[in-house]
């Protein structure tokens, strides 16, 4: 069955704020798992605008189920992977003022960068996973960096899902049964959400792992934490 992974970014967004540790990120970390997340995504940005490089390190003492870190790969990004060793990296090509994620990475262009950058961390035994769309050109050359898997970035079929779900998950389709063939594996993120979730993990092939963080986080002001987990488990298991 495919993986739940709950970004915790907006956690730490409310909690800075308004300064102090109220919600605590860590407490907040420990509860998803409690309510059955299988897994821990944070995001650390240069500017800590949300997770802090300190929280990594406190989360790392306390995450039980897969720890998953999303970021450029940056010397300060990349040394603190090197410290917290995470189960899985994530690498996303944004620049240092992107609001949030809106772009895959392009294989061709930083197929030698990637290369080095995956070597080394797998050397210290992480998993790699690299942020892509669904160019299958891309995909393919996304196999020659050595990475352990691709990430779909999925804002384009949650755009799409409402005007026409079939088109809209149709590239996805395809850019997964590729990323297979090229012996990759699978996981999505941005933008799923429980309108869209279940359709998309019932059609796409081999996928291991959702990352979801701003949807699930704003459901749980309405259904609370522990509700809105167990509500996209259940959207996974009806795949």
């Amino acid at each position: 069955m495919t993986r739940l992974s709950v970004n915790i970014n907006k956690i730490a967004t409310l909690r800075n704020a308004r300064g102090g540790n109220i919600p605590d990120v860590v407490k907040a970390a420990i509860s998803c798992e409690q309510y059955g997340a299988e897994g821990i995504t944070v995001h650390p940005r240069p500017d800590e605008r949300h997770i802090r490089y300190r929280d990594v390190r406190d989360l790392k003492k306390v995450v039980t189920t897969e720890f998953n870190i999303e970021g450029y790969p940056s010397k300060k990004f990349l040394e603190l992977i090197s410290e917290v060793k995470p189960h899985q990296v994530t690498l996303v090509p944004d620049p240092p003022n992107a609001l949030t994620s809106n772009a895959g990475w392009n294989t061709v262009r930083h197929l030698d960068f990637l290369k080095e950058v995956i070597e080394g961390l797998k050397k210290q035994e992480i998993r790699t996973s690299i942020f892509m769309e669904t160019d299958l050109e891309m995909i393919r050359k996304a196999a020659e960096t050595g990475t352990d898997r691709i990430e779909l970035y999925t804002e384009p079929y949650a755009a799409e899902y409402h005007l026409d779900r079939e088109q809209a998950i149709a590239p996805f389709v395809t850019a997964a049964e590729v990323a297979h063939q090229e012996g990759l594996g699978i996981n999505a993120g941005h933008d799923l959400d429980l309108d869209n979730l279940e359709f998309f993990a019932r059609n796409i092939p081999h996928l291991l792992e959702v990352s979801i963080g701003h949807a699930l986080i704003s459901d749980a002001l309405y259904y609370g934490l522990e509700n809105t987990i167990q509500m996209y488990l259940r959207k996974l298991k009806k795949q």
